[in-house]
């Protein structure tokens, strides 16, 4: 019988060398699961983790479920307050039971103590569509009766913002 000769040619997955390790990293953390940390964002959602991140799990000795502990700076976190249950019900269907009883939100400013330091990305910045010539000389058309040069301008702008939105209104975008 012909022994057969393995295809890796002695190289392993990165991910099947580190698997042990992230495992033992995470548990030190309360994370028994690693999925939380590693697809956050996908549980969550971009918007949300944009803004805070788990940070550990706590088991209570009399509890059922667990306190999961979010970061987050001082300026989003009445927005996860008011997200609180909505953020528990996605982490709890990652774990596919109740495994989070509560949520608690830390906060800190974006620079401080290494463990401390968050950083949360910014939401990307829409581009602005800017009012073809037809739709520039109907605004100029209904603001040609002001006198004042700067205020026809502000007014010139914005009818032309407004009549392109109204465009787009229409056409179904």
């Amino acid at each position: 019988m012909k022994m057969r000769r393995p295809t890796t040619k002695g190289f392993a997955r990165t991910s099947s060398l580190l698997r042990d390790r992230i495992r033992k990293a995470s548990e030190t953390r309360g994370f028994a699961e690693t999925r939380v940390l590693t697809h956050w964002a996908e549980i969550v959602g971009e918007d949300m983790a944009r803004i805070c991140r788990p940070v550990d799990v706590k088991y209570g000795r009399q509890s059922f479920g667990a306190t999961l502990t979010i970061l987050t700076t001082g300026a989003q976190a009445p927005i996860l307050e008011m997200q609180k249950e909505t953020l528990r019900t996605r982490i709890n269907a990652a774990y596919g039971y109740n495994a989070i009883a509560h949520l608690r939100i830390t906060q800190t400013a974006p620079t401080g103590f290494a463990d401390g330091q968050a950083q949360f990305g910014a939401a990307p910045k829409k581009e602005r569509v800017k009012p073809d010539a037809k739709t520039q000389q109907e605004a100029a058309r209904v603001t040609a009766t002001f006198e004042n040069a700067d205020l026809r301008q502000a007014l010139e702008q914005l009818a032309g913002n407004v009549l392109m939105k109204n465009k787009h209104t229409k056409k179904g975008f």
